[in-house]
């Protein structure tokens, strides 16, 4: 599934990155240490956090995840934006809790 239609099925907001809402999904990783991210995301995951310092944009860029999404009515920060922006991240935003958003998205790409 790629990342247009969760954002569709979740009523997310893309915060930037729509030109790369084409990338396929293909699990996801939820959680708020940078380093455990580091570890345990896998290449083309969704990472769903409430951290919004750039920090997340130098993650999500080199595990090449296929997008961020901050919870909880959560906002980047403006540099943030920014670097995401530059580097191609998508950054999505919910209203809904994580653990709401990790079950939706789990059930919408699970076989």
């Amino acid at each position: 599934m790629d990342l247009a239609a969760i954002v569709r099925a979740l009523n997310l907001k893309v915060s930037c990155g729509g030109k790369a809402l084409n990338r396929e999904v293909k699990g996801g990783y939820v959680g708020d240490l940078l380093s455990d991210v580091i570890a345990n995301s896998q290449e083309g995951h969704v990472w769903i956090t409430r951290q919004i310092h750039q920090n997340i944009v130098a993650v999500a860029s080199l595990k090449d995840l296929a997008a961020i999404i901050l919870v909880q009515g959560s906002q980047p920060a403006p540099d943030t934006l920014e670097k995401a922006t530059r580097e191609g991240i998508p950054i999505l935003l919910a209203a809904d809790p994580g653990f709401e958003v990790a079950g939706k998205i789990y059930k919408l790409i699970s076989p």
